[in-house]
């Protein structure tokens, strides 16, 4: 049993760490903030759009638990706590995509573009 942990362990680190052994060096080619900037705003929609649809498929699983629920009260709490915290998380999402919007905005204005 123990070769076998050894030899799971041993290809993890190879998977693991091949990517940092055969990858080439990156160095920048300009300085242009736009490319960034483009980047950033880009990775915050991806991010912003798998929380939202995380949250509704909480939202859809609290609700098909209390519709199922049949007056179990047991039930019922869990669903009522599965939509609270899907509209609690929902409601970070989109404060956290506003905000970082309006820090963007105010940080493209102040550097320049």
């Amino acid at each position: 049993m123990g070769t076998k942990k050894t030899l799971y362990f041993v290809a993890m680190l190879a998977i693991l760490g091949l990517p940092f052994i055969i990858s080439q060096p990156v160095f920048a080619a300009s300085g242009d903030i736009s490319q960034v900037e483009t980047f950033i705003r880009n990775i915050i929609k991806v991010i912003a759009g798998l929380a939202g649809l995380v949250a509704t498929g909480f939202f859809v699983v609290g609700g098909f638990t209390y519709i199922t629920s049949s007056g179990n009260p047991e039930h019922l709490d869990r669903a009522k706590r599965t939509l609270l915290w899907a509209a609690i998380g929902l409601g970070i999402t989109i404060a956290a995509f506003v905000i970082s919007n309006i820090i963007t905005d105010i940080a493209t204005g102040a550097f320049g573009k």
